[in-house]
């Protein structure tokens, strides 16, 4: 049961935790009796135009997003001191956030193109917590404890009773704006742990529960305290054991405990009803702590003797679907492959779980894409601790797009290096370079797997080149719902003329004047088709080609392989998948691309 404490990344998770709760729980009272619960909801969403410059211009994250939570807070406050809107903090509030809002889309898809790493900071990742997180924390609940320690009364009082406090002089709006400043401090300071969405379990929820059966201030402070820290330890330990993201985590069993506290409550009128709710609550632990005793046993093993007793293969871990399957090829019985992506999930927002950190701690080799695509796992591989040698992929790739000039940062544009096969068939050599050095008595299998593989890609390779020279190049114009095929297109001469999504990450959002253009252009050009992904909602493009009167019945492969069974369930099967759709698109129907022995 305890064997999450034996790792260093839930050591740290479980410190932030404590430390946060003091704030929280603190800070989380004044928030309940002020009714400023929208206000904490929404100074941590409206980080997000803040941790979207912080990612675009390469400063610290926190400093934007407590930038802009400070100016949320300054502007509510502001705005309130008219006595009329005194009581409409929800209100003001809405205006500011829907403005901050609107800001950080526009500047996260018209300006940077921002991907995971504000997503990251917007759901939240306990497990990649760090000293600096943990610093933070520490200053937000000392700063919280002992603002409310010095301005309690005047709190109370102008929240009140402004009026009366008024006239008794307590004028000043400094008060009020210290309790929505460390509101946002403790906001920003969560976002290592639930994220910006989720802070309110941490800051809301508890002290809503407590309230329900605490009458006494300093009472209520001390059961939202505890209440903060117990929920963050166990909502760390299932997520360990159920492998969820722990922000998802802590906050359902936030909310399921005020569920269950709050009919509890309600069922407390009569002795019976008393002993009633006292015995829910009772086998409801039980069968909380059974599920948790029953996970114990199947989680998969990290360590100790049964990974020693099955540690013959080399333990491999993968970031993406064309990695693990690419590794998995060139490994073969000689190693022991996790692959962290699942078919069809997005590289761009993925948000680790425990058993990616715990696997990693384990490896002896991890093989990651580069280029801008994988980037949360160089946190994974920070905070899990291990020794294991790392492979970067795009790092020596042999084509390079037009404009990425060799040696820049990791291909700043186009992170899809694998749809140029000539790049695969490098990355290959590089994984087999990678195993062999890593364990040098496998080597000739290695070298068997890789040649093999080899011979396919470039079959591959070849393949497709003569399907397209088949196609007339003035027919080969490709929209997709996102930039992703750019290697693609210049392998095989063809013509990107756009991109529902305008950017390599699918979490910048397309402009009304985008898809105009794009309608525009698809009509003038005489596209024959619009291309959904499988990893990304189809339902935009299908709109355009509506619209444009182009189909959108063939979908492509972009960031991910596809499911078992799938025409693109391996990397091989995937890219001839894609052939195949783009040359019936472009020809109606007429020819096809099948490349048999793959």
């Amino acid at each position: 049961m305890l064997e999450p404490l034996s790792f260093p990344f839930v050591q740290r998770g479980l410190v932030q935790i404590l430390v946060l709760a003091v704030g929280a729980g603190v800070i989380g009272t004044w928030i309940v009796l002020r009714g400023l619960a929208f206000f904490a909801h929404a100074v941590g969403t409206a980080a997000f135009p803040g941790l979207v410059l912080a990612d675009g211009l390469g400063f610290a994250a926190t400093l934007g997003a407590g930038a802009t939570g400070a100016l949320v807070a300054i502007a509510v406050g502001v705005l309130a001191r008219r006595p009329a809107a005194r009581e409409r903090y929800d209100s003001l509030t809405a205006l500011v956030l829907v403005g901050a809002l609107a800001l950080g889309v526009i500047l996260a898809s018209d300006v940077f193109g921002s991907g995971s790493n504000v997503e990251s900071l917007l759901f939240g990742s306990l497990l990649l917590v760090d000293g600096g997180d943990i610093a933070l924390a520490v200053v937000a609940s000392a700063v919280a404890v002992g603002l409310a320690a010095l301005l309690e009364q005047r709190w109370l009082v102008t929240g009140f009773d402004p009026e009366t406090a008024a006239a008794l002089g307590a004028r000043s709006a400094l008060p009020d704006l210290a309790l929505l400043g460390v509101i946002a401090l403790l906001s920003v300071a969560a976002l290592a742990t639930l994220g910006a969405l989720l802070a309110t379990a941490l800051l809301v929820v508890p002290a809503a529960t407590t309230r329900l059966v605490c009458s006494r201030m300093r009472a209520w402070q001390l059961a939202t305290v505890a209440l903060v820290a117990v929920e963050g330890t166990v909502g760390l330990w299932l997520a360990f054991q159920t492998n969820t993201p722990p922000g998802a985590a802590i906050a359902v069993l936030a909310g399921a405990t005020f569920a269950v506290v709050a009919a509890g409550r309600a069922l407390v009128m009569t002795s019976r009803a008393r002993r009633a709710a006292m015995a829910t609550a009772a086998l409801a632990a039980l069968a909380l702590v059974g599920a948790g005793c029953g996970e114990d046993g199947s989680t998969t093993p990290t360590g100790g003797d049964q990974a020693a007793a099955t540690a013959e293969p080399i333990k491999v871990v993968a970031t993406t679907t064309v990695l693990g399957d690419v590794v998995s090829q060139i490994g073969g019985d000689a190693a022991d492959v996790t692959q962290i992506l699942k078919p069809n999930a997005d590289a761009h927002d993925y948000e680790p779980r425990p058993q990616d950190v715990t696997a990693t701690a384990d490896a002896e080799l991890v093989v990651q894409s580069g280029d801008n695509l994988d980037t949360w796992m160089g946190d994974v591989v920070e905070q899990s601790g291990t020794e294991a040698d790392v492979l970067d992929v795009s790092e020596n790739l042999e084509v390079r797009l037009p404009g990425e000039a060799e040696g820049e940062e990791a291909s700043k544009y186009d992170p899809h290096w694998w749809h140029d096969l000539r790049n695969t068939a490098t990355a290959v050599k590089a994984v087999r370079d990678a195993l062999s050095r890593a364990d040098p008595g496998a080597k000739a299998t290695y070298d068997a797997n890789a040649t093999a593989y080899l011979a396919k890609v470039r079959a591959l390779d070849a393949g497709i080149a003569e399907c397209f020279d088949q196609v007339p190049a003035e027919e080969r114009k490709l929209v997709t719902d996102h930039d992703a095929f750019g290697y693609f297109a210049n392998r095989y001469d063809v013509t990107v003329v756009g991109a529902v999504i305008p950017s390599q990450t699918t979490q910048a959002q397309a402009s009304a004047g985008d898809i105009a253009k794009l309608a525009e252009v698809i009509k003038k050009e005489d596209v024959k088709a619009v291309f959904p992904e499988s990893s990304v909602s189809s339902k935009l493009a299908a709109a355009i080609a509506r619209q444009t009167g182009a189909s959108a019945e063939y979908e492509l492969y972009g960031d991910s392989l596809g499911v078992d069974g799938s025409s693109g369930a391996t990397y091989l099967t995937m890219e001839q998948a894609n052939a195949d759709a783009m040359v019936k698109a472009f020809t109606g129907g007429s020819r096809s691309c099948n490349i048999s022995g793959l």
